[in-house]
């Protein structure tokens, strides 16, 4: 039933926007992008984290008009700085964080903008990857992990910033191209042509970012570090073959593919192999 609720009310607000283009295109660009970048989930309530993050060291980190919130689970001075996806926050790692404290390194988390504590109620990777240049830049990380909309914001983050810091990148269900998520998205809610016309128009007028060039495989091509691409064969939100773009443009990357983890890319055997690849090599 409550599949068949959703599946109305998408419709039935993709109909709308429609309709609204032709009539009001400015208001009907402002609601498609809306529904688009804000995220309806991954919000967290300070007065009852999880307990992963109740472990750890909070800090909340001011940037611009915004804020964002900070974890570290303190060990030694090898540090790795995690970033999740959409409609979710830090307390996602919880798994790959018992993997990670074997190796007694450091371990940051970031909640995007619009997530977990973090303010906002839009989120973007050119905004996500301002948050983690500034918590980069603190705390020095050697090696990044990312997922789903995390791992894309981390290659656009080290193409775009080049840090020298980083010295190996992970990313885990990462999607690939700006045009994919808008065409899926599309899809969801039944846009035609006009509005999915209007939404690039937005994005170049609002942000200078022309849709179908901003792509993981550009952002791949210009990465100089160790990366290594996990995927899972049978991810239904986001398709495999967002990774083999990815994979083709980065020479330098590890491609594990696996099965069974769909889109979560939780699994003890994905995650002992990015322990090898970021401590063992």
């Amino acid at each position: 039933m409550q599949k068949l609720l959703t599946f109305l009310i998408s419709k039935t607000l993709g109909l709308y926007i429609n309709i609204l283009s032709y009539i009001y295109p400015k208001k009907a660009s402002w609601l498609a992008y809306k529904f688009f970048s804000h995220p309806r989930d991954g919000r967290l309530i300070k007065e009852s984290l999880p307990d992963v993050l109740k472990e750890a060291d909070a800090e909340m980190i001011t940037h611009n008009d915004f804020l964002f919130q900070i974890y570290t689970w303190k060990g030694n001075d090898t540090k790795v700085l995690l970033m999740h996806g959409w409609e979710s926050n830090a307390s996602r790692w919880e798994l790959l964080i018992g993997h990670l404290k074997k190796s007694g390194t450091t371990i940051i988390a970031i909640d995007a903008p619009a997530h977990g504590l973090s303010s906002g109620s839009e989120f973007s990777m050119p905004r996500y990857a301002e948050f983690v240049n500034v918590a980069v830049q603190k705390f020095k990380p050697d090696y990044l992990v990312g997922h789903s909309l995390g791992g894309a914001t981390a290659l656009y983050f080290q193409s775009h910033y080049q840090n020298d810091y980083i010295k190996k990148l992970v990313t885990l269900g990462a999607p690939c191209d700006l045009n994919t998520l808008l065409k899926n998205y599309a899809g969801i809610l039944s846009l035609n042509s006009n509005v999915f016309q209007l939404l690039e128009k937005h994005f170049f007028e609002h942000y200078k970012i022309k849709t179908h060039e901003f792509s993981g495989s550009v952002f791949a091509s210009k990465i100089k570090i160790e990366g290594l691409i996990a995927h899972d064969v049978h991810d239904t939100v986001v398709s495999f073959k967002e990774a083999e773009k990815i994979a083709r443009a980065w020479p330098d990357a590890q491609f594990v593919t696996t099965k069974g983890l769909g889109h979560s890319m939780h699994g003890d055997a994905l995650y002992k192999s990015v322990y090898e690849f970021l401590f063992e090599k």
